[in-house]
């Protein structure tokens, strides 16, 4: 009899010993708040707000905002670092450390910070961004979920991701569209455009309306087809 009571105290003191759920930990990880500040299975010295900001608004010089930005850009360009078709030092080695969980879940947290307002006064575009604004938007508010707002990024940011596409060091844009629109640019025009975007509002939606989505495609197709005339023979 004794046995058994003294059996039956180890069960019920083993019972209320057992560590409580963590439901707020559950909860901070699936936002990806937690991978933001934590860095995840990375560390906290790739923790992603030591360079993109508690706010997700980038630092303002060269390291690009990712508050507001599509789910599925941002995933899309987490799974291009890790397969290496956009080629980074920093990001390629954080990308591959991540699940695809996490990813999803880091991609729904930035996605749902509200950027910053920019100068609403510079709304006049270079004459240059023409062909941009196709799949970018008139103020560079992005059109539909693949094709990113570039309103707001860092002039310098966007001055370098431009560098990266001319020189192949960045390949994942379909259909090399990206590579070839900005082999056209020049260098003057290049700083132009990337100082315009700088200055224009982050805080405005993505044009996501099914007929400007389809208007862009149609328009982009035209542009390809036209800049294909236009290639000497060879």
């Amino acid at each position: 009899m004794r046995a058994a009571l003294l059996s039956l105290a180890g069960l019920l003191f083993a019972a209320g010993c057992d560590r409580p759920t963590n439901r707020t930990g559950a909860a901070f990880t699936a936002t990806g708040e937690l991978i933001a500040l934590s860095g995840g299975e990375n560390g906290a010295d790739a923790a992603c707000f030591t360079c993109h900001g508690l706010d997700g608004r980038g630092d303002g010089v060269s390291v690009p905002r990712l508050a507001g930005m599509p789910v599925g850009y941002l995933q899309k360009q987490m799974a291009d670092y890790a397969q290496d078709l956009r080629a980074d030092k920093v990001m390629g080695p954080i990308a591959k450390r991540l699940s695809d969980a996490d990813v999803r879940a880091v991609a729904a947290h930035y996605a749902r910070m509200t950027p910053a307002a920019g100068d609403v006064s510079a709304t006049v575009a270079p004459a240059a961004y023409e062909p941009c604004a196709i799949c970018h938007g008139d103020q560079g508010e992005g059109v539909g979920e693949a094709n990113p707002s570039l309103a707001g990024q860092p002039a310098a940011y966007t001055l370098e991701q431009i560098d990266r596409w001319r020189h192949v060091h960045r390949r994942n844009d379909p259909k090399g569209v990206m590579s070839a629109a900005v082999s056209e640019l020049s260098a003057p025009d290049a700083q132009a455009i990337a100082a315009w975007l700088g200055r224009q509002s982050a805080s405005q939606p993505p044009d996501t309306d099914a007929a400007s989505v389809s208007a862009a495609a149609s328009a982009l197709e035209r542009w390809a087809a036209s800049r294909e005339a236009r290639r000497p023979y060879r």
